[in-house]
């Protein structure tokens, strides 16, 4: 029997990942059914499942890699036109997000490494640089992170006057500083040195101290206290 039509609604009972994921429950749905719900269709040589899947392969089946594709790179695909791209581009921005604001949720400042873990998801595998502040109370809690600038693949500039100003208006007892690296090089530039220097000078006079300043890539991360040159 000749098939002309790979929509969702024409599969099998056991194949149609909406109804599994109603039946059975999100967690029971592999990667690929998962994405076959967000694409919807796949083409008429093609099922969704089976288009999510060459998709995956392309990048070892890494979550991680997929959400950095663009829309464009992912219309290469037969199969992927604008609209469904964007579905996928969108749907993996939702999860780091939602990455983003669990990390928050879960750790206060403790330590470097718990800078790291709330930062990663934000600014860790970006295309270029971002300059953040974590403001935080007397218990070294988070009560406001904010990005204070964005700038290109080798820096950015920060404004002193933007982060105290901000520390103020939120009550922030300290601050820590944190920007990625997209070259990945877990080495602290003399522009980063310079910069955290004028920041812990401002900070001493008003009684805001710059308690880290954490150098993020995708993998891993330089902390200026943990190296004693804060």
């Amino acid at each position: 029997m000749e098939t002309t039509n790979f929509s969702i609604k024409y599969w099998a009972e056991d194949d149609k990942p909406r109804e599994k994921l109603m039946l059975k429950g999100k967690s029971v749905l592999s990667d690929a059914e998962l994405i076959a719900i967000l694409i919807g269709s796949g083409s008429r040589n093609e099922s969704a499942v089976q288009l999510s899947k060459r998709i995956l392969a392309s990048v070892d089946n890494n979550l991680n890699v997929l959400g950095k594709l663009s829309v464009k790179q992912l219309t290469h695909f037969k199969g992927i036109g604008e609209a469904k791209a964007i579905s996928i581009v969108a749907a993996t921005e939702l999860g780091r997000r939602r990455k983003s604001e669990e990390s928050v949720e879960r750790f206060k400042i403790t330590s470097s490494k718990a800078v790291f873990e709330i930062m990663q998801p934000i600014v860790g595998e970006l295309s270029h640089e971002e300059f953040w502040v974590l403001y935080l109370n007397n218990s070294n809690k988070i009560i406001y992170k904010a990005q204070i600038s964005k700038g290109g693949i080798t820096g950015t500039v920060v404004d002193t006057r933007i982060i105290y100003k901000t520390a103020l208006e939120h009550g922030a007892t300290s601050i820590v500083l944190a920007h990625n690296h997209p070259s990945g090089t877990l080495i602290a530039s003399e522009a980063d040195k310079q910069i955290t220097r004028k920041l812990k000078e401002a900070g001493k006079h008003l009684d805001i101290p710059v308690l880290d300043h954490v150098i993020v890539t995708e993998k891993n991360y330089f902390s200026f206290a943990d190296e004693g040159i804060l």
